[in-house]
Formats: C-alpha cells, sequence, structure tokens
C-alpha cells in the first residue's frame, strides 16, 4: 500500500510563490526582529547556509595520480620500513602526489565537480611499525601541521593546486585533525596500553590535587601539569623525537590525555588514544588556541575553501564552540565568505536516536555542518538492501533534527562509501550475493540519483565513478587510479566494465558510472531546485516500492517531483502534489513523458524497477490569497534526546508554507530558534544548557507562498529534568558470581556539574546501600564486589542524578541475580609469532582452531596449555577469529604484542585471557 508520512496530510498541496511577488529575505542567523510582534518580521524564509548547491569530490592524494616520482620516498633514505614507499602494498605509500592530482584537473572538473575535498596531505611519520607495520599514506599521522608531506608535493604544489582549481571554479577543502597526531609519545608503563577511567585515577594539578577538566573545557584557566604527576600514565619521548612535532607547543606531553588507548565507547571514546595515536588535551586552552592558530594560517596563505574535521565526537563540545565560530570570523574577514566546514561524527543507524546525535554538533556545540552518516545508512538500506520506501520517507522527516537558527539539513554532505567504511560498489555486492552486473549497476546508480536528488551536497569518493568495489572497508577501499601493483587490487572487479580493472589506468571519462554521475550534476545545474530547493517528502510505500519527494526552488517557483522505486518489478504510485490539475513533464528516467495531476494535486505514475524518474511542473505554483491558519503544538521533551524541546506547528491550508519559530527563556526576548520549510513543521529546541524547570515560551509565524505571514500564539513550557538510564555488565539478566559487576548510567543532558550516587539492594526485601557517587563527567560507573555472595543472590540497582538546584532524579532498578561465569565471546585465539609451531598454518593467524583458548567456569577466564620449542615470540589473542578485536600488553585493544621467551629445551606455558579486565598473561605451565 502507499503511506503518507503521518502528519502530512495538511502539506500535500503546498506550493510556492506564482505571481512575480517578492518574499522577505533570510534574516542573519538568530538575528532578533525589529519589531518582535509583528508576524511578518518574525516569519522568516527558510536558511540555505554552506554550499548547499555544491558537489564534493572526495580524494586520497597517494592514490590518484603520480605526477612526480621523484618524490615517491620523501626524500627519506633507507627501504619501505624508512620512507614507507611501496606501490606493491596497500598500507604504503603508493606514488600519488599534487602534481599528479593537478594535472588530471579536466578528469575531476568533468564530473561537474565544484569542491575537491584531499585526506589530510600535512606531514606524517612516515612509517609506524606497531601498524601492521604501515605507512602514514592516509595523512591521519601528522608530525608537521605547517609542511605538506614530502611524499605528495611541496607547499609551492599545493600553492598551485588550489590556484589551478580555482581559476576553474572549484574549492579546495582540507581533511584536518585537532584530536590527534602521530604516534610519538610512549609511556614508562608501556606503549598501547589499556585506558584507565577518569573515576579509577583522576587528572591531578602538578601539586598533586585531583581535579576534572570538564571543570576547565572552553575557559581560559586551567590548573598547571606535570608529565611525572598529572596522568595515570607518565608520557615519554624517545630520543631523537624529543621536537619532532610541528610546532613546537605539540611536543609538550602534558597537553595529551595520557590515559591509553581508547575502545571507541564511553568515556575512552574522547579520551584515549587510537591504537597508539596521541590524544590531544583540547579541553586545554593551549590546545584550542594552537589548533585556531594552525589551521588559520592555511586559510590565510593559501586561501583553502574549508575544511573537513576528523574525528569530531571524540573532541568535546566546548573546543567547536571556540574552534568553529573562530576559523569561520577569521576566514570571513579574509575574503572567505562561503567558507564551509563539516565534520566526520561516524556512527551507524538511520534513525531519530541517530540524527540526533550528529545534529548536536550543528546545533548545541555550533558548528556549521557533519557529514551524513545516517543518510548513508539509509541509502544502502534503500538502494542496495531494498528496505520498506516508508523507511526512506521518515529519515527525511527527521530532517528537524539540524534544523536551528543558523543551520539546518540543506547543508549536509552526503556520501554513500567513503576511506574508513568501504565503497558502495561493495556494499551493492555483498548485499545482493548473486546478481548479475546489470543489477549491480542498476543499484549503484539508484544510489547516486538519490544522492544527487535529495537535500544535502553529494560526495563523490574517487574511483566510485569507475566502479570501484573493493572487498572490505579501510586499506581495501583505497584503490589508486593508476594502474596498481598491489595484488589485492589488482584482482578486484569494477562495476561497468569487464576492460578494466585497478591493474590498469582508471581515469576514463567513458565510464558509464562517470557518465552518469556527470549528467546527474549537470541536470541538477540546470534545474537549482534539485540542488537545494525545499525538500517536501510525499510518499514510502510499505516494503521494497517508491519512496517520492518535492523539490520546490523559491527563485524558480516550479514543483519537480523525484519518485526512486528500489522493488524488483515495476510499481505504481498515487503522489501528491502541490499542483491542481496541471501539467508535469518528465526531466530524468525512464516511464511516461507527460503526466497530469487530479482536482486533489495527485499524479499517478509507473516506475521501472530500480530506477528513478523525476518530474517537472510546466506552470509557475498558484499564489497563496492569504496567510494561512498557524497554531503551536504543545511543547515537549524529545523521546530520543532530553535535552532538545519538541516544538511543532500546525499550518492549516495546502499551500507551501514556511514556519519560523522562537523562543523566550524566562522574561528574556525572543529568540529565532529555526525555520522549517517542510511538513510536518518542527525544530528541536536544544535546551541542554538550561537548567530544569526553566521556563520557556514558544510561538511561531507561517511565511505563506505569496509573502502573507501570520503569528501564532505562544505556548508555555518546562524544561525536562534530565534522564537518567541504568545498566550493569552481564547479560540476559545474570551477572558472573567471581567478577566484580560494572554499574554505568547515561544522563541525557549530561553537564560537568552532576554526580551520580549508586546504590544497591540484597534480595527483594533488602535495604538501599550506597556503593559510591561518581563526579566525574561524561561517563558515570562504579563496580559492586559480588564474590562473597551465594550463587543465585537476587541485585537490585538504581542510580541517583544529583545536580545543584535541581531536584534528584531516581533510574529505572535493574535487577539481576549472580550466576557462574558464562563465556562473553565465541572464541579466543593465542595469536603470534608461535603459531607455526603449534599446528597452525602460519603465524599471527586470528582463525587457528589450533590455537584457540577454552573457558573455564570455575575462574571465568580462558587458558590453553602449550609446549613451545626455545625462541622468543611475539603474541596476543584475537577475538572470535577476527582482528577486528584483539588485546595486547595490559589488556590494550589493539595493544602492543606481548613477549615470551623460552629457555632452550623448550618448555610449557599456560596463556590465559581474562574477558572482564581483557588482560592476557602467561605463566609456566605447573
Amino acid at each position: 500500500m502507499n503511506r503518507l508520512i503521518p502528519a502530512l496530510t495538511s502539506a500535500l498541496a503546498l506550493g510556492l510563490l506564482a505571481t512575480g511577488a517578492s518574499l522577505p529575505s533570510a534574516a542573519e542567523p538568530g538575528a532578533a526582529a525589529a519589531r518582535p510582534d509583528r508576524a511578518g518580521d518574525v516569519a522568516r524564509p527558510a536558511l540555505r547556509t554552506g554550499l548547499t548547491d555544491h558537489s564534493f569530490y572526495f580524494v586520497m592524494a597517494d592514490r590518484f595520480a603520480n605526477g612526480e616520482s621523484a618524490n615517491d620516498t620523501g626524500g627519506i633514505e633507507g627501504g619501505r620500513l624508512e620512507h614507507g614507499f611501496d606501490p606493491t602494498a596497500k598500507g604504503f605509500f603508493n606514488g600519488g602526489d599534487l602534481v599528479g592530482l593537478r594535472e588530471q584537473l579536466d578528469y575531476i572538473e568533468g564530473l561537474g565537480t565544484d569542491a575537491i575535498w584531499l585526506t589530510p596531505v600535512f606531514e606524517n611519520k612516515a612509517v609506524q611499525l606497531e601498524d601492521g607495520p604501515s605507512a602514514g599514506y592516509h595523512g591521519y599521522w601528522i608530525t608537521d601541521f605547517t609542511r605538506i608531506d614530502p611524499h605528495l608535493g611541496t607547499n609551492a604544489d599545493l600553492a598551485d593546486l588550489v590556484d589551478a582549481a580555482h581559476e576553474r571554479g572549484m574549492k579546495v577543502f582540507f581533511d584536518i585533525i585537532t584530536n590527534h597526531t602521530a604516534d610519538v609519545i610512549g609511556y614508562e608503563e608501556g606503549a598501547r596500553t589499556a585506558y584507565v577511567p577518569k573515576d579509577v585515577e583522576p587528572y591531578r594539578t602538578a601539586d598533586g590535587e585531583p581535579f576534572d577538566d570538564r571543570d576547565h573545557a572552553g575557559g581560559d584557566d586551567f590548573p598547571e601539569l606535570d608529565a611525572q604527576t598529572s596522568f595515570p600514565y607518565t608520557p615519554v619521548l624517545e630520543e631523537g623525537e624529543e621536537d619532532l612535532k610541528v610546532p613546537a607547543w605539540l611536543n609538550d606531553p602534558t597537553l595529551y590525555h595520557n590515559r591509553g588507548n581508547t575502545t571507541f565507547t564511553g568515556e575512552d571514546s574522547q579520551y584515549g588514544d587510537f591504537f597508539g595515536l596521541d590524544d590531544l588535551f583540547t579541553e586545554h586552552p593551549t590546545v584550542r588556541e594552537g589548533m585556531i592558530d594552525i589551521y588559520r594560517t592555511w586559510v590565510d596563505e593559501l586561501g583553502i575553501d574549508g575544511f573537513r574535521i576528523d574525528t569530531m565526537k571524540h573532541v568535546d563540545d566546548p573546543f567547536w564552540q571556540a574552534f568553529g565560530p573562530g576559523l569561520l570570523d577569521y576566514a570571513r574577514s579574509h575574503g572567505k565568505p562561503d567558507f564551509f566546514m563539516f565534520g566526520e561524527v561516524a556512527l551507524d543507524g538511520a534513525d531519530a536516536a541517530a540524527k540526533a546525535f550528529t545534529a548536536g554538533y550543528t546545533t548545541r556545540a555550533g558548528m556549521q555542518s557533519v557529514l551524513d552518516f545516517p543518510f548513508q545508512w539509509a541509502a544502502r538500506d534503500f538502494a542496495s538492501r531494498s528496505t520498506s520506501a516508508a523507511d526512506l520517507a521518515r529519515f527525511f522527516v527527521d530532517d528537524d533534527f539540524y534544523t536551528d537558527a543558523d543551520s539546518n539539513a540543506y547543508a549536509l554532505p552526503t556520501f554513500l562509501g567513503n576511506h574508513d567504511m568501504g565503497r558502495f560498489g561493495h556494499f551493492v555486492g555483498a548485499d545482493n550475493p548473486g546478481a548479475g552486473e546489470a543489477e549491480l549497476l542498476r543499484r549503484d546508480r539508484l544510489g547516486h540519483e538519490l544522492m544527487f536528488f535529495s537535500r544535502g551536497n553529494p560526495v563523490v569518493y574517487y574511483g566510485d565513478e569507475q566502479g570501484f568495489t573493493g572487498t572490505g572497508g579501510d586499506q581495501l577501499a583505497r584503490q589508486t587510479m593508476f594502474a596498481s601493483q598491489v595484488p589485492e587490487y589488482a584482482d578486484d572487479t569494477q562495476l561497468g566494465t569487464e576492460a578494466k580493472t585497478p591493474a590498469t589506468d582508471s581515469l576514463d571519462p567513458t565510464h558509464p558510472l562517470y557518465r552518469r554521475i556527470a549528467r546527474l550534476d549537470r541536470l541538477t545545474e540546470r534545474h537549482p531546485a534539485l540542488r537545494d530547493g525545499a525538500h517536501q517528502v510525499r510518499l514510502g510505500q510499505d516494503g521494497p516500492g517508491v519512496a517520492a519527494f518535492s523539490r520546490l526552488d523559491r527563485d524558480q517557483q516550479r514543483e519537480y517531483v523525484v519518485l526512486l522505486n528500489n522493488a524488483s518489478t515495476e510499481r505504481s504510485a498515487k503522489v501528491p502534489t502541490w499542483v491542481r490539475k496541471g501539467a508535469f513533464r518528465k526531466v530524468y528516467g525512464p516511464g511516461e513523458r507527460r503526466v497530469r495531476t487530479n482536482g486533489s494535486g495527485a499524479m499517478r505514475v509507473q516506475v521501472p524497477a530500480l530506477s528513478t524518474v523525476v518530474y517537472a511542473a510546466t506552470e509557475r505554483l498558484a499564489p497563496s490569497r492569504r496567510a494561512p491558519a498557524i497554531t503551536v503544538r504543545t511543547p515537549r521533551a524529545s523521546a530520543v534526546d532530553r535535552g532538545r524541546m519538541l516544538v511543532g506547528a500546525r499550518v492549516a491550508g495546502r499551500s507551501f508554507a514556511e514556519v519560523t519559530f522562537q523562543a523566550r527563556v524566562g522574561d528574556g526576548a525572543w529568540q529565532s530558534i529555526g525555520t522549517d520549510d517542510s511538513a510536518p513543521y518542527r525544530v528541536f529546541h536544544d535546551t541542554s544548557a538550561l537548567a530544569t524547570g526553566t521556563p520557556v515560551r514558544y510561538r511561531a509565524a507561517v511565511l505563506d507562498n505569496a509573502g502573507h505571514a501570520r503569528l501564532a500564539r505562544s505556548r508555555g513550557a518546562e524544561v525536562a529534568a534530565p534522564a537518567i538510564a541504568l545498566s550493569t555488565s552481564g547479560s540476559g539478566g545474570t551477572v558472573s558470581s567471581i567478577d566484580p559487576v560494572t554499574v554505568s548510567a547515561e544522563v541525557q543532558p549530561e553537564r560537568p556539574t552532576q554526580s551520580v550516587r549508586f546504590e544497591r539492594r540484597v534480595g527483594p526485601d533488602g535495604e538501599w546501600e550506597v556503593l559510591g557517587t561518581d563526579t566525574s563527567s561524561p561517563a558515570y560507573q562504579v563496580t559492586d564486589d559480588v564474590e562473597g555472595l551465594e550463587l543465585g543472590t537476587e541485585l537490585t540497582y538504581r542510580a541517583v542524578l544529583l545536580e545543584a538546584g535541581a531536584e534528584p532524579v531516581t533510574s529505572d532498578e535493574v535487577t539481576v541475580r549472580t550466576a557462574a561465569p558464562q563465556p562473553a565471546r565465541d572464541s579466543v585465539t593465542l595469536a603470534g609469532s608461535l603459531q607455526d609451531e603449534l599446528g597452525c598454518p602460519a603465524d599471527w593467524q586470528p582463525d587457528c582452531a589450533a590455537t584457540h583458548l577454552a573457558f573455564d567456569e570455575t575462574d571465568g577466564r580462558w587458558h590453553a596449555t602449550f609446549t613451545l620449542p626455545a625462541g622468543s615470540y611475539e603474541w596476543k589473542v584475537a577475538v572470535d577469529d577476527s582482528w577486528d578485536e584483539n588485546y595486547g600488553a595490559g589488556g590494550a585493544a589493539g595493544g602492543d604484542n606481548l613477549v615470551l621467551d623460552v629457555p632452550v629445551g623448550g618448555a610449557a606455558y599456560t596463556f590465559t585471557w581474562d574477558q572482564v579486565t581483557h588482560v592476557p598473561s602467561v605463566s609456566p605451565a605447573s
């Protein structure tokens, strides 16, 4: 059946101005109205900030074109493990450079590209032996933030590239990093150690006094630190690397978190080292101001047009609240009015909770935009997995999470795959095993059509236009555009051609996907509504089928209807429009050349399988005679983000409208909190900084398609108390009777001034007892020793949120029972240079059953005993037959290898892995 999105019924015949009447221009973001009670001064058009009419080409400089072979080794003497160049290895420099990229600008321009986005090009640590080994070809192991990596060229080469791109009307964007540098700092206690939480070992001043860094983040004062006393690990620099980083302030080890390796969850996601990479203390004002200064220089000296910002979610919000406005103001004052920044906030999923999380960086953290990871998930689901078209429609309705006074979803760069997760061509093949070449190509094309015709800035990942697929993510998705010597790349298939593989040059402008993408770009240039017009969801059929939306440009004033069918058969769709008894002509795709709407504005269309068709109205839309009635709905806290207030408006009639929402906190002035140009009309006001119970009033003004405005009566609300959710270690309602129970609380919204008290009750009638109080944000947890309790003991936990000036908030209770330990993983493998001696086909095999450990219920650990000949061996444990999860020295995820020296004559050893602490250990067999 056809499913219309809920709450859209009154918006199915909306339209823009059909006469020559002019509408007011967009106000400066957040500007207060001159006459605050006049509808015409409150109502504003929806914003188009950033580069909503641009398309991006995302390219890895080392993998595109080799213009200067003389710089392949970066001027570094020695072999591949010194200079990092090896064109036969996927994890090493392959030879591409900035000169080669500049020489291929014709090819890039031919796609219709408006902006080139480069992976980081600053000087990197050439090789990190601990990582494979691997080289810094990708650019994310920076040592010098002021110099181009010599493998890629010189600062002058970059200047030439930027100038050449600008001459063609293309912008150039840098991929930048503020979260970390190359792995230079080690610890006296060992390299790449396990993360130590702040509630286990707090930061300490140089005088040894504990403090929470969150109390100082965003300010100009910070406690004095000492490398010997302030951190859970003692940072050290190897001889010869004391002054390796540039600028010089980066060589101060107290400007890093120094807490060990991240597991990418909870607190350590913000404070931990990425597999040893030195994690900057971004809460420190020296780091914050130093990073702002670094990137201002690149704007000033080379005229860079904007930044893509790596690992944004791993940096504290106060950093972004200073960094974003600071760079933006500087760029605008130096001749870059369109300067644009977007961050990487990587996550899985496309539901409302995922969008609320990513949107927090453009609302709460004050940045311009983020890469639209939820879109990638939704696009793959729709085009590759053929999930319900209704899911795609719901996805776009939730765009309102991004709407605030100075940004919205129209500025989000959208993408289908990338250098980390893998290529869209790979996903299409993996999701459709056994599908023929024609189907795979149609699905790939469908994904690109969705990306180009929906809101946002489409990003093409280099090589996708040549049908590159790859066999996975990371290094497996980083093929060269020039003929590759890498065995893993040479055998890759390419969609759309049987004549080529990555083993041949692939800069082919006749490839069918190259031509298709270029055509899509040209079409959106000719029809601006398809690039940044209002995006109104129209239809989402249940199951595989048709999803439809309208696009409408306020200058052209004609409606475009985009219909995409992800079913394997042709589907019929009845689609509402803003045009009654009007004609539409086809501008893209298969199907009828002309269609008409009926008296209610609905068109009937046949959409072939796995295809897209776009229709444009032949006439401008009819103007509205008067502003429609508008009513503010009862404001309430968002169901997925307690720090946001959902404010909606009901608009009468069947005409296109834009609704501006305003808020007044207490007795303050009315302030704009965003304008929505698609029904249902909503904003999600960020109230996370307001105290519980703060009174807020909301109002809304509608602007119709003829410039008429009407102001609704305001409604009051109070800021809701934070929500606190409790969880425990264990599974299935049980906890191990011999291991400490980890009790964790998540607070939303979370603020530095909060603390959480944890309480426990033994048995259904026991008294509540306090386990402890955690004051170190952002993660709250305690451990509970239950070893002395009998098997089957019932334990109930709860958490109480404490915040000055507010009533305590108590979580729901969680009840568990103690039980015998159970394995937390399917398998654990002893992996290393000793496996060949133990019957494996080769060393370092995470899936070799001969070196599996066995779970022991008596102590809750994994063990195995092996006899080894004399020698020195390196080892660690791999989980579930894969390197995706592995643990080394100290239990660090991805940590250092352990070393075992076996004496002459050999000996037997028992290897152990603790699934709670993740620590691997070995001892002589008894």
